[in-house]
C-alpha cells in the first residue's frame, strides 16, 4: 500500500529515505524548471569551473517547458517532458546534491545507479495534465539563459504539486515493477 507524503523543498536525505516507489507526494516550495538545453548549459558551466545559477543542494528539477502564461497567470500549461533526454547530465547533478527530478518515462541504468548511490528520488508527473499541473505553480521566475525561452532555467514556487515516486533510493523502479505481473504471458 502506497503512502501520501507532503514534502517541502529543499529535501533532506531523511525525507528521501521515507519515500518508496509507488508513494504519492504533494510538493510545496521551490522547484526548478529545466530541460535539455538548460541541462547542457549547466554541464558546460560546471566544466568551466563555474557555479550553477542556483544552490542545487536538496533541490528538485522539473523537466518542463511550459507554454506562455495567459493574462494574470504565472505560467501556461506545464506538463512533464520525457526524462530520458536528460540522462546524460543527471548523474553529475545528483553527485552535486540534487535531491531528485520530476518528469515522465524510464531512466537509464546510470541514472538509476546514481539515484541509489546518492540517496535521491525520481518522481513522475502525469503526462497530458499540464493545464491542471499549472494550477499548482504560483510563480515562475527565469534565473538563467532567457534566450532559451521555455527551456530556460527557472524557479517555480509550487503548492501541493502532485507526483508519484517512480524510483526510490533503494533501487526500486516502478516502471520495471509494473511489468512483472505480465512477464509470464
Amino acid at each position: 500500500m502506497s503512502s501520501i507524503h507532503h514534502l517541502v523543498t529543499p529535501l533532506s536525505k531523511e525525507d528521501i529515505r521515507k519515500l518508496r516507489a509507488g508513494d504519492l507526494v504533494r510538493i510545496s516550495g521551490t522547484i526548478y524548471a529545466a530541460r535539455d538545453a538548460a541541462h547542457k548549459r549547466m554541464t558546460e558551466a560546471l566544466a568551466r569551473g563555474e557555479s550553477l545559477p542556483f544552490d542545487i543542494a536538496g533541490q528538485l528539477i522539473y523537466y518542463v517547458g511550459p507554454t506562455p502564461a495567459k493574462p494574470g497567470k504565472p505560467i501556461g500549461s506545464a506538463g512533464p517532458t520525457t526524462s530520458g533526454r536528460m540522462d546524460a547530465y543527471t548523474p553529475r547533478l545528483l553527485e552535486l546534491g540534487l535531491a531528485g527530478m520530476i518528469g515522465k518515462g524510464n531512466r537509464s541504468a546510470s541514472v538509476m545507479d546514481a539515484i541509489r548511490n546518492n540517496v535521491c528520488v525520481y518522481f513522475a508527473a502525469t503526462g497530458g495534465a499540464g493545464a491542471l499541473l499549472s494550477r499548482c505553480i504560483k510563480s515562475y521566475t527565469v534565473l538563467a539563459w532567457p534566450e532559451l525561452g521555455p527551456e530556460a532555467l527557472a524557479a517555480m514556487e509550487v503548492e501541493d504539486f502532485p507526483a508519484t515516486v517512480v524510483a526510490d533510493c533503494y533501487g526500486t523502479d516502478l516502471y520495471e515493477e509494473g511489468k512483472k505481473p505480465y512477464q509470464h504471458i
